[in-house]
């Protein structure tokens, strides 16, 4: 069983993380939560700890980014968004259970205070971006590290904010390379 409890966005997200893992699991009810709905989160959070695993799109992002905000140190877990679509429908009730499994298995914390161990330069000379191939490279390297979906700028700072090391980040990018081959 799994310590934290996942939060996720709505019922039918529940409903799939809760047949992929044996968890509790919250919803937000979307992006209309308010203190009260926090201040339990935090409680929670103090108690056994949280995993935020929202949909891999917009909203998904600023629901994210308001209960990190709101919270002390919860985990990270992200969806590729190409495993969380069906149709035209994006959004973790839409994974496999196998998804959902590996999303939570690469939960990660923001560092408490990142330290600068990648910039933007590094993703260049990297073929990162501003080269045609940048953009399924990137896409390929978040999946594989399990960081959600980035544009250049934000590959810098989830790699900064989740602290991942220089091997780990070097063997992932050879390995999505070699994928590209």
């Amino acid at each position: 069983m799994i310590q934290e409890v996942i939060v996720v966005e709505g019922k039918d997200d529940v409903a799939a993380v809760k047949a992929a893992l044996d968890c509790q699991v919250i919803t937000t009810g979307g992006f209309a939560f308010g203190e009260s709905f926090l201040k339990s989160l935090r409680k929670i959070e103090a108690r056994q700890g949280v995993i935020i695993l929202t949909d891999p799109d917009y909203m998904g992002e600023r629901i994210r980014r308001r209960l990190d905000k709101a919270l002390d140190h919860p985990k990270h877990a992200f969806l590729p968004q190409d495993q969380a679509l069906k149709k035209d429908d994006i959004g973790v009730e839409n994974a496999s259970k196998e998804a959902i499994r590996e999303a939570i298995r690469q939960a990660r914390p923001l560092a408490q205070e990142a330290k600068t161990l990648y910039s933007i330069g590094d993703m260049q000379n990297l073929g990162l971006v501003g080269h045609p191939q940048s953009k399924k490279i990137r896409d390929d390297l978040c999946d594989k590290l399990g960081i959600g979906h980035c544009n250049g700028k934000q590959l810098v700072h989830r790699l900064n904010h989740f602290q991942i090391s220089h091997e780990e980040f070097i063997e992932s990018l050879k390995e999505v390379k070699s994928w590209q081959d």
